[in-house]
């Protein structure tokens, strides 16, 4: 075992006890949210009623976070979504103090550093949103539809590793549930386990 899976793996245990197991289902409404990104804007769910949502929980120290922006993973699925009008945000719930926390200009930085293409970075330091939809690990996906329903919780894809190599063959299930929902089909895999760092709330 590499020293960076060791780190991993321990990391992969260190979930939150405060973080409910199910805060939230499939089907049911996302919970509402206020909170400002990194540029000093206040948005709301409720703004984006009307169109796809992704809420990505990211750390950007995180080695599964870092696999999927070294290799642009993200940049790409990011960019694909928006394109197609899919509101995409993501979200730090770091706490002060902890690792992966972000103020607006630090998080600005990162956002032109990796090339992110996401609408907007969400800035949660008490951790009250990521707690309200139970979000785990990072990255942690959610995928909510048009009504404002959740369609989709859990990885961006099945594989649960953080290394780069994985990438070209993982099934990405954000993807494919944005185009099953898009197309008018149900998602065909509504939920799978989270992974990642723990979120450091």
């Amino acid at each position: 075992m590499t020293p960076i899976t060791a780190v991993c793996s321990i990391a992969l245990g260190l979930v939150s006890p405060a973080v409910s197991e199910e805060v939230v289902s499939i089907g049911s409404p996302a919970p509402a949210w206020t909170l400002s990104d990194s540029k000093g804007q206040e948005h709301s769910l409720s703004d984006f009623k009307g169109k796809f949502v992704v809420m990505e929980w990211s750390n950007h120290e995180c080695p599964f976070v870092v696999k999927h922006y070294r290799t642009g993973n993200m940049q790409k699925l990011q960019g694909w979504a928006t394109e197609k009008g899919v509101v995409w945000l993501t979200v730090v719930s770091s706490a002060p103090g902890k690792q992966g926390y972000v103020d607006g200009p630090t998080a600005n930085d990162i956002m032109a550093d990796k090339g992110h293409k996401s609408t907007a970075m969400l800035l949660d330091p008490t951790g009250a949103t990521g707690k309200a939809y139970g979000a785990k690990t990072t990255p942690h996906m959610f995928v909510i539809d048009r009504e404002g329903k959740l369609i989709y919780m859990g990885g961006i894809d099945d594989k649960r590793t953080p290394d780069p190599a994985d990438v070209p063959g993982a099934r990405n299930h954000v993807r494919a549930a944005l185009e099953e929902a898009m197309a008018g089909k149900p998602v065909s895999v509504p939920t799978s386990p989270p992974y990642g760092c723990s979120v450091k709330y």
